[in-house]
């Protein structure tokens, strides 16, 4: 979780946190409004806002230094998982690992809501109960739609509409739900 999120969850201020930590209230500013980096900052100023809000150095600095994939690296990714593990085990690992909160606390929307909207999609295949956890989730919504990238370009290539009509009419519920249209996981999977 970035500085802003856990200042939220917290339900503190920047000008707090700058009176505690010693760290300059423009320096947090600037950091919390991603005008600066915390990756970039001395290890002694890392050292006081994590102590201040109480996670450790390497959980302050991971939302930081992890880089985000494109997305259809990332849907490429999950799909070749379910496939490699089975479907069972992609459930299991799923909920183990806790991917689907991480990817959503870092405002990883698309990459929660996708291997969220595949963990349900598998549980209903396999008549898995829905893990109640994610619950919060499941009540968001993209702003838009998010296409496949052969379809947009399809669409695009041959200025017809109607290919993204049919590719939203026939998405799979379970992806829809977060305005992701996803319909060929089952050729994938």
């Amino acid at each position: 979780m970035k500085i802003k999120q856990i200042l939220e969850k917290k339900k503190m201020s920047i000008y707090t946190l700058s009176q505690k930590s010693g760290v300059p209230y423009a320096t947090l500013n600037d950091m919390c409004n991603e005008k600066s980096s915390l990756e970039k900052c001395s290890a002694e100023t890392i050292y006081k806002i994590s102590k201040v809000l109480d996670v450790s150095m390497e959980d302050l600095v991971l939302p930081y230094m992890v880089k985000r994939p494109r997305f259809e690296n990332f849907k490429s990714y999950v799909c070749h998982m379910v496939k490699e593990m089975g479907e069972i085990d992609f459930i299991i690992e799923t909920l183990e690992s806790g991917d689907i909160r991480s990817y959503f606390d870092r405002n990883w929307y698309i990459e929660s809501m996708y291997l969220l909207g595949m963990l349900d999609y598998i549980s209903r295949k396999n008549s898995v109960p829905l893990c109640e956890e994610y619950n919060d989730i499941r009540g968001c919504k993209l702003e838009k739609p998010v296409y496949p990238s052969g379809v947009t370009a399809v669409s695009e290539a041959t200025k017809r509409e109607d290919i993204l009509k049919e590719a939203f009419d026939n998405a799979i519920p379970e992806f829809k739900r977060f305005n992701i249209i996803e319909n060929e996981v089952p050729d994938v999977v």
